[in-house]
């Protein structure tokens, strides 16, 4: 992805067909969508993929986001995790403004969207989430501060013991290999991914260990990397459904 980033980005463009709305930050290229029947579906596959943070975190009392975008994500967690908070970090007024647009819930005691440089915010909140998503795109691709050595390590110290960092990056960024190697020496090897469940988004998880202990957000990294070394790894593609289906039962509201 290019590392000139343009000083004036692009404005974000919502496109309406049928009962489908989509956010784009370039022509073409979809950064969100959702359906306007059923606004709070999870329609494309790397926010699916990005829910199975919930085998690592099952009832998180905090969830960080780093990205807004249409909201797809906040709207699915506000929904169906009715007892979490949820703390959104965006750097765009503009994107922000389109949240009636997205149907995204007001702000209340559980949800805050802030307008907010994440990298700043992160450093200055240690300790303060059990889950971390990282989405944070723009026109460009992925800002590189949010896929630095250091960002990473102040990653690491605003999760929670036990808690998780979830990562959406391209297979086919060059920058990959430089930043999942970052991931692996920051959580201390405690990182995996599901392969072939959202194409070439790449949904990286990595665990914080507890005070005292491994926790359950590492021994289930491990259990998916012994798979992947099993030859096992094909059982990955439907855990996303899976955990969609076990969190809508689990909080009562059915469908979405």
């Amino acid at each position: 992805m290019p590392e000139n980033r343009s000083t004036t980005p692009l404005a974000p463009q919502v496109h309406t067909c049928g009962d489908r709305r989509r956010l784009e930050f370039q022509p073409g290229m979809i950064q969100s969508e959702m359906l306007l029947s059923r606004p709070d579906h999870l329609l494309l596959r790397y926010a699916r993929a990005m829910m199975c943070f919930t085998l690592f975190v099952p009832r998180p009392r905090h969830i960080l986001m780093v990205g807004l975008g249409g909201g797809s994500l906040l709207k699915f967690c506000h929904r169906h995790l009715p007892d979490t908070r949820i703390t959104v970090l965006e750097l765009r007024a503009d994107v922000i403004a389109l949240r009636e647009q997205f149907m995204l819930p007001p702000d209340d005691a559980r949800l805050r969207i802030i307008e907010t440089d994440a990298v700043s915010y992160i450093r200055q909140h240690p300790g303060c989430a059990d889950v971390l998503l990282l989405d944070g795109y723009d026109e460009t691709g992925l800002p590189p501060a949010l896929g630095s050595a250091r960002f990473y390590a102040d990653c690491l110290r605003t999760l929670l013991p036990g808690g998780v960092l979830v990562a959406n990056l391209f297979s086919y960024d060059e920058h990959y290999p430089a930043m999942l190697a970052r991931l692996m020496l920051t959580f201390r090897g405690a990182v995996c991914h599901f392969d072939g469940i959202a194409g070439n988004n790449r949904i990286v998880f990595a665990a914080k260990p507890e005070a005292d202990a491994d926790g359950r957000a590492v021994r289930v990294v491990r259990l998916v990397r012994w798979r992947r070394m099993a030859g096992l790894a094909f059982l990955n593609r439907w855990l996303p459904a899976w955990q969609l289906w076990r969190l809508r039962r689990r909080s009562g509201a059915g469908s979405d």
